[in-house]
């Protein structure tokens, strides 16, 4: 059975990048919006311009996807405000470059955090609520880096690939409920301020590598989803290509992939050792597309 419509759709991440695209691809088609993020005032811009792309309605919800008790509120929201949730996509991540040995613990642990746990939060409260419902869809943003690891991003590959493992499970145990959907899908390099918004003790700001795609594909591609479930989609043309050259030639894969890490990953500009945003939101550099002059 097709949802309801207009759709009613929360948002996680939703104040920049793939979160914030989504979220406008779904305003687009009329749906009803729940947004989710850290940043209250990046949230309320990224409302007014969901209003104007033709939104349903749209309810703004500042939460730390770590915090569980906050996630629960934001989906009783939701759930009151418009009867019933369609579809949840979470795509809040933050990041982190820098060898294991030199990003501090707290800033490791929050990128696996947000990711990890904020994944298994989502799960807990909206899961229960879907087979309730009898329908309902869990979209995860994951990344090319849920396949395969590359240095200096150790707690975004630990936070990636645990995530998807715990997409996995999560697609196991919905198998019960026919109308219950988990999908993740995987990009590669994307056009978004996560890169140089995240933290780094490499001494490089980061950089999207190539082939970059805009936010936008991204969104696309999570919001087939729910006319077209999958358990893995790769967002990008070379991702299945990176993905076999890690798994069936290791050792060349691990003789290239710091050096094409520098080359084309890094800015190279003698970043200081910062957090960035990974420990607390820093709103006023939140877009859908990087802003890669004035950074």
């Amino acid at each position: 059975m097709p949802p309801p419509s207009p759709l009613s759709v929360l948002v996680t991440g939703a104040s920049s990048g793939i979160g914030r695209a989504t979220a406008e691809e779904f305003a687009e088609r009329g749906a009803r919006l729940l947004i989710v993020a850290r940043g209250p005032r990046a949230l309320e811009e990224a409302a007014a311009d969901l209003r104007r792309l033709g939104a349903a309605d749209v309810v703004v919800c500042p939460a730390d996807v770590n915090d569980a008790d906050a996630v629960r509120r934001a989906v009783d929201t939701a759930v009151q405000r418009f009867g019933r949730l369609d579809a949840v996509v979470h795509s809040a991540a933050v990041m982190s470059y820098g060898r294991i040995e030199d990003v501090p613990r707290e800033v490791f642990e929050a990128v696996v955090d947000t990711s990890l746990h904020g994944t298994a939060n989502l799960a807990r409260t909206v899961v229960p609520l879907f087979r309730r419902q009898g329908a309902g869809h869990l979209v995860v943003v994951s990344s090319l880096l849920a396949s395969v690891s590359t240095p200096l991003m150790g707690s975004y590959v630990a936070a990636k690939w645990g995530q998807l493992g715990l997409v996995r499970t999560l697609q196991q145990e919905v198998r019960d409920a026919p109308g219950v959907h988990v999908s993740a899908v995987a990009p590669g390099g994307v056009s978004t301020p996560i890169y140089y918004q995240g933290g780094t003790f490499a001494g490089s700001t980061g950089r999207p590598p190539p082939p970059v795609y805009s936010a936008r594909r991204v969104a696309r591609s999570v919001v087939a989803r729910l006319d077209s479930p999958r358990r893995l989609v790769q967002s990008g043309f070379a991702n299945p290509v990176v993905i076999a050259g890690f798994r069936l030639l290791p050792g060349v894969y691990d003789a290239l992939v710091g050096p094409l890490l520098r080359a084309f990953g890094l800015t190279r500009d003698g970043a200081a050792p910062t957090p960035g945003n990974v420990l607390t939101s820093r709103e006023e550099r939140n877009a859908r597309d990087a802003r890669w002059r004035g950074r």
